[in-house]
């Protein structure tokens, strides 16, 4: 018998975290560490170890996505899943910059939010929303059109850079690339996407799931 996944659970609200734990629970689920805040949620993880964290984005103090990016800076790389209430594609893309393995719509139903752990735990990378049919509909500007071609290892840490926000000078720096370099490269990225605009590009990229 396989051993329930372990997680850190993280909401500044305590009904929703007791719904939350006797519905994982009844899913096979073990919430580990109950935490009301990014602060309370990074001590506790200084001392346990959990498969999966999942957490509201949005509390008071230290918010999800700032305990997320807190982790990653102390070199702790525990998937993280993160849910909203907010139906925001600039959350969806801070949430990808700042290392999130998941990102979930609170209206998902039960079965989608218990797939979505195991599959986060299992090493998946799930950077869309997961949740019910009229919120599904709310993202149809998604062009989930096939790219016209494949991207290289070149493009796709691009792209993971266009979606944290940087520009092509700052790009360029990271990458020790000339700037023109960079601009070229972007050009090609949104060519193979078939869109102009730098911030559908990067969310079509997460939705076809090629960063």
């Amino acid at each position: 018998m396989n051993a329930p996944v372990r997680i850190a659970l993280a909401d500044d609200q305590a009904l929703v975290r007791a719904g939350l734990r006797a519905l994982l629970g009844n899913l096979g689920i073990e919430v580990v560490v109950e935490a009301d805040d990014g602060g309370t949620l990074l001590d506790a993880l200084a001392d346990t170890s959990v498969d999966v964290v999942l957490s509201d984005i949005r509390m008071p103090g230290i918010d999800g996505i700032e305990a997320l990016r807190r982790l990653r800076e102390r070199g702790d790389a525990t998937p993280v899943l993160l849910l909203t209430t907010f139906d925001d594609s600039d959350l969806l893309l801070r949430a990808t910059a700042a290392g999130a393995q998941g990102f979930l719509l609170k209206d998902a139903a039960p079965e989608d939010l218990g797939e979505v752990i195991r599959r986060v735990a299992a090493g998946e990378t799930l950077l869309q929303p997961v949740s019910t049919d009229p919120v599904r509909a709310r993202y149809r500007f998604h062009d989930e059109a096939a790219p016209t071609d494949t991207f290289n290892t070149r493009e796709v840490a691009i792209l993971r850079l266009l979606a944290g926000g940087y520009s092509n000078r700052e790009i360029a720096k990271s990458l020790f690339l000339a700037e023109g370099t960079v601009k070229n490269y972007v050009s090609t990225i949104l060519d193979k996407l078939g869109t102009r605009d730098r911030t559908r590009a990067v969310l079509k990229a997460i939705t076809l799931r090629v960063i």
